[in-house]
């Protein structure tokens, strides 16, 4: 006799079981390649030490140079549980001016006297609670001992289990990602906690930083080379204007305090205290070159180089650009555009490192399998 027909429910139940089984292999996966990385990522850990041997500038320089290039390169590598969000080039072209009309809001409301720290620190916080519950669970996979904690659960209420997404049964939550939130609810506790200064917690709020960082590597596609190339060229004008034209971007980042930049408390060499104790890197001087070396890395599977890796170009040249930005500010003694340093040098050398490999138009005219954007389209016509 013929099977009979699912019912929906049973439909519904196998769906749950299959998607479960694909995330668990993934996170198996991403498990591994933190393995890989292993490295990488106890030097993340070390740093962190790094106040404890000195506050001065180089020692703040250091920690941000080690940090910044270190986080390209996991980030970079990162195995992502699903596809991520697609820019396009017409995306990349509006960039720009999102990030204009963003900044230039909180810089108004600040001149006619209204606070946003708050209500954006909040925002920031939480999306950092869950970035470090997306973040650090094959950080912890691979840390813990055994083997086998991936595969443990932690019995929940069922209106818990369907609030946090539980992939295959309601009543049941992966012991490492609860670990992870739980993390994340604690770093968030601590950072919020009125009793401990800012300046005894900065490293609290620059893992929370790191965490959206990474989940945005994780989460974020470029859709071509060109779609990188255009993003990173209008932030280059972006980041020169209103850091050298404008006081709009320093008074933003010394003024609205929130978990989306790295911060290192340094004393001044003179003794004398100044308002903001903190050097500062953005996020964004993470994120946004970072988003076009992970997209190198896909052009390595693509066109197979024999000579020059792109991605591994491409974090030689961030690393370069990086420091180039560094030394430029403690010779002139004033903040610089790190994009100023760093895109021109990460678009250049992979184009550079395309002619070295006899692939300068495959590099230049690359696109992401499924990639749909109005220039390809009118390239095709």
């Amino acid at each position: 006799p013929a099977p009979a027909p699912e019912t929906p429910e049973e439909a519904a139940a196998r769906e749950r079981a299959e998607r479960a089984a694909l995330l668990d292999a993934g996170e198996a996966l991403r498990e591994a390649r933190v393995r890989e990385d292993a490295i990488p990522y106890l030097v993340l850990l070390a740093i962190q030490f790094l106040p404890l041997a000195g506050d001065s500038r180089y020692f703040s320089g250091a920690y941000f140079i080690i940090l910044a290039c270190t986080t390209v390169y996991v980030g970079g590598r990162q195995y992502a549980l699903e596809p991520g969000e697609t820019i396009q080039e017409s995306n990349a072209l509006y960039a720009p001016v999102g990030a204009s009309v963003a900044l230039g809001l909180l810089y108004c409301l600040l001149k006619v006297g209204i606070d946003p720290t708050a209500l954006y620190s909040l925002a920031a916080s939480v999306f950092g609670v869950l970035a470090v519950g997306e973040t650090f669970v094959p950080l912890l996979r691979a840390a813990l001992p055994g083997g086998g904690f991936g595969e443990q659960k932690i019995a929940v209420p069922a209106a818990v289990g369907r609030g946090l997404g539980a992939w295959e049964n309601d009543e049941e939550l992966p012991a490492d990602g609860v670990a992870a939130l739980g993390l994340g609810l604690a770093l968030l506790a601590v950072y919020w906690y009125p009793g401990i200064a800012l300046t005894d917690k900065f490293l609290v709020s620059n893992v929370l930083a790191w965490s959206i960082g990474m989940a945005s590597l994780a989460a974020i596609e470029l859709s071509s080379f060109r779609t990188g190339a255009i993003l990173l060229g209008g932030l280059f004008f972006y980041d020169i204007f209103f850091v050298f034209g404008t006081d709009v971007m320093m008074t933003v980042a010394t003024k609205i305090e929130a978990p989306v930049k790295f911060l290192y408390y340094t004393v001044p060499s003179d003794g004398i205290p100044r308002d903001y104790p903190f050097s500062v890197l953005g996020l964004g001087d993470i994120v946004i070159p970072g988003l076009f070396v992970r997209m190198l890395s896909r052009v390595d599977e693509a066109l197979q180089p024999e000579k020059v890796s792109y991605f591994d170009a491409g974090v030689l040249a961030y690393a370069v650009g990086l420091i180039l930005c560094f030394v430029v500010n403690n010779v002139t003694g004033s903040g610089q555009p790190a994009l100023l340093y760093l895109d021109p040098l990460i678009v250049g050398g992979a184009l550079l490192t395309g002619a070295a490999n006899g692939q300068l138009g495959d590099v230049w005219n690359y696109a992401a399998e499924g990639a749909d954007d109005d220039v390809d389209d009118a390239d095709g016509e």
